[in-house]
């Protein structure tokens, strides 16, 4: 088991950036894929990218593609999503959580949930 804390979400401008973390505890932080999703008012979550355990893969969403990246620090036990060139649709409290499968798209295969951080892009 793993426990994680996002944390860096806040209100940015359209066109602005943020970087968010995500916080593990426990010594088997490395060994997980992780995944971000988000959640919109009235919407459904969704996927947003996963990293693998070593960093050496990624996977975005095609809304995000080019804008985002995701990044991790296993010394530190954290990974990152960087969020450029932000838009008023990018608002959305944003989770991140422990997957095996990480160009999976839907939250089914998603454990481990963090309680979110939100984000709030202003037009």
């Amino acid at each position: 088991q793993v426990q994680l804390v996002e944390s860096g979400g806040g209100l940015v401008q359209a066109g602005g950036s943020l970087r968010l973390s995500c916080a593990g505890s426990g010594r088997t932080f490395s060994s997980y894929n992780l995944g971000w999703l988000r959640m919109a008012p009235g919407k459904e979550r969704e996927f947003v990218g996963a990293i693998t355990w070593s960093g050496g893969g990624t996977y975005y969403a095609y809304s995000v593609k080019g804008r985002f990246t995701i990044s991790r620090d296993n010394a530190k036990s954290t990974v990152y999503l960087q969020m450029n060139s932000l838009k008023p649709e990018d608002t959305a409290v944003y989770y991140c959580a422990t997957t095996y499968n990480y160009v999976a798209t839907t939250q089914e295969v998603y454990d481990n949930w963090g309680q979110g951080t939100q984000v709030t892009v202003s037009s």
